[in-house]
């Protein structure tokens, strides 16, 4: 029979308990081992081996409650199959087949599921451990007393995403339990490669945070520790590093071998086996029979075959164009809410903040991040007596960490709550990059969770900021399926297109550009209304040439046109990029046969090239003369009056207006 490596400390566990550790452990393994026959056999594409890990996921799965959400990796098997997910459902997606998570769409563990209150995770790793952070403190705020937990490597926690993530918990102090499976390689590169300290929980005291290490190959430590842990956790909610020492018997995918491994490691590890060392122990306590084993081999396998026999046989995956275009974003009928009579002339940057103020009234959850946004009311003074009115729990000073914040936001919409985030400056978002274009962007087409999240970008030059605190960078975005992009130029549209961009299901990227905060004002009404994202607003009407912008360009446009009032023009204030009015830009068009188009950033690649290249394509027969696209220079934006002057494309605007009329 041989003898066991661990010492088991069973003592309050009664033996059903124990032998359903066993079982939810040889579910995966038996899972793997024919997952493995079938790559061989070309029927799966890729595969990431848990074996020899199964002790953690199990463990920690059984701790949790079914209502509390788990964030696995690629080698957390067992967090699905303990929670019960179909097989012949795991099976397709990892066949690419519709009745999978992703109809086809994603591969492997990169998918999401309410039903099972799992929360798979991207490529990229580090994202989920700030979406957990959103999810638990949506726990904290409904005083729902449940922890989150989720899972990395070790090889991940030298990303930035996991030190903020950390971070935000423990100054939030969320009931996040970090669970890191130190297997000892990210990929090839062992951990003496990765970080210098002995122990990853370690780490914990950097944060202030309870951190534990366990040994991730002894079910038994694993479950009543973090059973512990976690009604712990409940009662005092706080976030917890935890440090599972294990091991990856096979490569991180199959595709790349175990030939860094020295074999005395391999030899050492392939002792502590789990699974088999457990099953000894039952044997010995006389919990586990052999024939009973046999029983139990045979009902899993049986289920297995059977799933797999399902799986396979389904059709392969198809769709048309539409349906895919129809799953980029979550469809929500606008909302009209008609404006009042009553106006206030007021600034662009007071229907800001007045559109936001109904909107925490109106949604008595909403949530608003950002740096310095609650006593101090945030840069640009914009949140200022926020926080008198609905407190720090719905008005929430972050720390410098964008990413994080970004990913807590989507955690909050996973929860069932919407989210304002505010970046300080536009420019800004490029440390919270990723998660806006891989994660808030994609979910729901991949598995059809979508991102409830606006990101308020203050932007824009013409204010000597510089470099860092200027850039106009919605081509960033528009660029990003899964992204709607708004752009107002005045105090009326900012108002009524934020209330739509938060009611909106979507992420939202809402851009507010800095010098029309406090230069720009105007008539807007006094209550709540909103106004349609993919619909243009007709400035002024004329026959001879057609002018497109948005933004501070708009009124450069307008101050353009007072100069010249024989110039006869259709002005279009797009408002919103994505959706883009394509409708009303080529009626206008057709109507005059000319048409310019400026924008404040920079020239190639931006917003200004696809709309000439639209323009061109649609309505090649009704112009008159080539389609002008106006833009700043091919530079960084200076900070020198005298140079942004002659960046921005003020003057230029107005020479090749004049030209494209002569033409």
């Amino acid at each position: 029979m041989g003898t066991t490596n661990f010492n088991y400390q069973t003592e309050n566990l009664d033996n059903s308990l124990l032998l359903e550790l066993y079982k939810n452990m040889l579910k995966p393994r038996l899972i793997e081992e024919k997952m493995l026959v079938l790559l061989r056999q070309g029927k799966i594409s890729k595969w990431f081996s848990g074996i020899g890990q199964e002790a953690i996921s199990v463990g920690v799965t059984m701790a949790l409650n079914t209502s509390e959400y788990i964030l696995p990796m690629h080698r957390n098997l067992g967090v699905f199959t303990t929670r019960n997910i179909p097989l012949n459902r795991l099976f397709a997606q990892w066949q690419g087949k519709k009745s999978g998570f992703t109809k086809g769409r994603d591969r492997s563990f990169h998918f999401g599921t309410q039903e099972f209150k799992i929360i798979g995770m991207i490529s990229h790793l580090g994202p989920q451990l700030g979406v957990a952070d959103g999810i638990a403190l949506v726990s904290k705020l409904k005083d729902k007393n449940e922890v989150t937990a989720v899972f990395t490597g070790e090889g991940g926690t030298s990303e930035g995403d996991f030190h903020e993530a950390l971070n935000v918990a423990s100054v939030w102090q969320l009931p996040v339990l970090f669970c890191v499976e130190n297997n000892g390689y990210g990929l090839s590169t062992p951990t003496s490669e990765q970080y210098y300290c002995e122990h990853i929980a370690d780490r914990g005291k950097g944060y202030g945070m309870e951190s534990h290490i366990i040994d991730g190959n002894n079910v038994v430590e694993v479950y009543t520790k973090m059973h512990e842990i976690t009604k712990s956790v409940r009662l005092n909610p706080r976030p917890v590093l935890i440090e599972f020492k294990t091991f990856r018997i096979r490569g991180h995918e199959e595709a790349s071998g175990t030939k860094y491994v020295p074999e005395t490691l391999m030899e050492t590890w392939s002792k502590k086996d789990p699974i088999a060392n457990f099953e000894v122990f039952l044997k010995e306590k006389n919990i586990l029979h052999e024939a009973e084993k046999t029983v139990i081999i045979d009902e899993i396998s049986n289920e297995i075959n059977d799933n797999l026999e399902i799986a396979f046989n389904e059709n392969e995956v198809n769709s048309t164009k539409t349906e895919e275009l129809n799953d980029v974003f979550q469809i929500k009928e606008y909302q009209l809410v008609e404006e009042s009579e009553f106006t206030e002339n007021i600034r662009f940057i007071d229907a800001i903040s007045d559109g936001l103020k109904q909107s925490m009234k109106r949604y008595d959850d909403l949530v608003i991040m950002g740096q310095d946004i609650a006593e101090y009311g945030g840069a640009f003074k914009i949140t200022n007596g926020f926080v008198d009115v609905f407190g720090k729990d719905r008005i929430r000073n972050t720390p410098i960490c964008e990413s994080a914040i970004i990913e807590t936001a989507m955690g909050l919409s996973i929860a069932g709550i919407k989210s304002v985030v505010e970046m300080q400056f536009a420019d800004f978002v490029s440390s919270g990059f990723s998660p806006v274009v891989n994660l808030l962007a994609k979910s729901f087409y991949r598995w059809n969770q979508n991102a409830d999240v606006v990101i308020r970008m203050p932007c824009g030059g013409d204010v000597g900021a510089g470099p860092f605190h200027s850039q106009t960078n919605e081509a960033w975005f528009t660029k990003t399926p899964g992204l709607k992009v708004v752009y107002p130029a005045f105090p009326y549209d900012a108002k009524g297109l934020l209330a739509t961009a938060i009611n909106d299901p979507n992420p939202v990227l809402f851009f507010e550009h800095k010098a029309l905060y406090r230069s720009i004002r105007q008539e807007v009404p006094v209550d709540y209304y909103t106004l349609p994202l993919g619909k243009a607003s007709i400035i002024k009407s004329g026959d001879k040439i057609t002018i497109i912008s948005y933004g501070a360009a708009l009124h450069w446009v307008l101050k353009t046109l007072e100069k010249h009032p024989e110039i006869s023009a259709d002005v279009i204030d797009l408002r919103t990029l994505c959706p883009l009015d394509t409708e009303t830009i080529f009626n206008s068009v057709k109507n005059t046969g000319k048409a310019i188009i400026l924008q404040e950033d920079s020239l190639f690649g931006g917003v200004a090239s696809d709309i000439s290249a639209l323009i061109m394509e649609q309505c090649f027969e009704y112009l008159d003369a080539p389609v002008k696209r106006v833009a700043s220079m091919e530079t960084p934006i200076p900070f020198a009056k005298i140079l942004e002057d002659q960046y921005l494309p003020k003057s230029r605007f107005e020479e090749e207006l004049i030209k494209l009329i002569n033409y």
